[in-house]
């Protein structure tokens, strides 16, 4: 399972809005075959070891990160595949809680007599696959916040100058985030003062083909002639607009917006993950601008309290990811 995980990581920025699933077929000789889910349209990681493997599939045992499909979409169901060939043991690391799959593809294995394991690396998966999973969930995308300051806490001086606070290597880091996003979004007054492309650059696919372009999406207004078009505008609060998002087959949302759109994200409790890049450096003072804008915590009893899931060094900077401990429901997506 562990091989499964890591060649669904080859797929992070070709299979979506499918989810990046892995694959390994041992054979009875012992042979394996290792594979992911392709673009959309293409084979599901499943296929992939299936046809590599051809007739050692027979009788061997099949891993695979997420639960096999069951339905028709643009391609076959994988548990058809899996029968077909002969699997006779089956490992699964999430049950896959896409409606149209819930537990349906492990019951047609079950019940076409083949022995299946699932639960296998569960946590480890759960994580790789939060964005997807979170979706299929709630139906809104999975939002990730991205913020860069200083190590004082600040992302602009007094002058509001930004550029730049972390090294290239962060920056390029970011872009990889973008890449992985279904959708990038600013605030109004960041496209007035920064004019910015929101494009991803610097970043290859592992099949040589241009990475997608994520939606760009902008809360309120962008002029006539900014960069950032064409976008998706938004007035009004920020649930029906994930609402929207999720409905459009978004399974993450990059916030890169200043402080008062990273503030009222973080005030309602709408962040799944938060990635601070961290430089060596001190703004000094109390006149550069903080992280988040807006009010905050009354009392140091209602501070906001989270996971720190990694921290790695990113040239001179750090890169610190914290999860959310827990949300209110509504936030969550809950009806």
């Amino acid at each position: 399972m562990q091989l499964a995980i890591e060649a669904a990581w080859t797929s992070r920025l070709i299979s979506p809005p499918n989810p990046w699933v892995g694959s390994v077929l041992v054979a009875i000789d012992s042979r394996v075959f290792i594979g992911s889910t392709r673009q959309p349209g293409g084979n599901h990681a499943e296929r992939e070891v299936i046809d590599a493997a051809g007739p050692a599939a027979a009788g061997s045992t099949l891993y695979s990160t997420l639960e096999p499909c069951s339905h028709h979409g643009r391609t076959g169901p994988c548990v058809e595949a899996i029968i077909a060939a002969g699997v006779r043991r089956v490992v699964v690391g999430v049950v896959d809680p896409d409606p149209l799959v819930a537990g349906r593809g492990l019951a047609s294995l079950i019940d076409a007599g083949l022995t299946v394991v699932q639960g296998v690396l569960n946590d480890r998966i759960e994580s790789q696959l939060a964005p997807y999973l979170h979706h299929r969930r709630t139906g809104r995308p999975f939002v990730v916040l991205k913020l860069a300051a200083t190590l004082d806490g600040r992302i602009a001086a007094a002058d509001a100058s930004s550029q730049w606070i972390t090294s290239p290597e962060a920056r390029a880091d970011a872009h990889r985030l973008r890449a992985e996003s279904g959708a990038i979004l600013v605030g109004a007054a960041t496209v007035r003062d920064d004019d910015p492309q929101l494009t991803v650059r610097g970043v290859e696919r592992p099949d040589g083909k241009d990475v997608l372009q994520p939606l760009r999406v902008v809360l309120g207004t962008a002029p006539e002639n900014a960069r950032v078009h064409p976008c998706l505008e938004h007035d009004g609060p920020l649930v029906p607009l994930l609402d929207t998002l999720g409905r459009r087959g978004v399974l993450q949302l990059m916030v890169e917006g200043g402080a008062t759109v990273a503030g009222a994200f973080h005030r309602e409790r709408l962040v799944d993950r938060y990635v601070l890049y961290q430089a060596p450096a001190i703004m000094g003072g109390d006149d550069g601008r903080p992280l988040l804008a807006g009010p905050g915590a009354a009392t140091i009893g209602d501070l906001f309290r989270g996971r720190i899931d990694s921290v790695q060094r990113i040239g001179p900077d750090l890169r610190i990811d914290l999860v959310p401990i827990d949300r209110p429901a509504a936030a969550r997506g809950a009806s």
